[in-house]
């Protein structure tokens, strides 16, 4: 329930304001509980596919930006933040968003996930969630 909620929010986020602000909303929205302890290996897995279960109830795009977006949304309710990751790839230029653990490892993401540069800085460190 809380799932839907949080995807909810993050969709209605999305849909709000102009659209060439867009990335920038929801990157704000995804930041939030950055300053909490990480959440561990287990709660950031059951957020995750708790979101990816509640997009199969709404009709719109849920890509790995909204996915990632709502399920640190349900991580700041259950009191746990500062997993989010953006990052860049090259050849060919694309971009992705995860979720990391305590540990800084994605969940639930495929090995591919190291080919991306994070940009955003904050949170565990590792090689591939910096």
């Amino acid at each position: 329930m809380a799932a839907t909620v949080a995807l909810g929010v993050t969709l209605t986020t999305r849909h709000l304001g102009r659209r060439r602000t867009r990335f920038g909303r929801l990157v704000r929205l995804a930041e939030a509980g950055r300053t909490l302890p990480p959440p561990s290996r287990a709660h950031a897995r059951l957020a995750i596919r708790s979101v990816r279960w509640a997009a199969r109830l709404f009709p719109a795009r849920v890509a790995c930006l909204e996915e990632s977006t709502s399920a640190v949304l349900l991580l700041a309710a259950g009191g746990r933040g500062g997993a989010w990751r953006h990052g860049v790839a090259t050849d060919p230029i694309r971009m992705h968003a995860w979720i990391c653990d305590v540990h800084g490892q994605p969940v639930e993401e495929p090995d591919q996930t190291g080919e991306y540069t994070p940009v955003n800085r904050a949170g565990p460190t590792s090689k591939r969630c910096p």
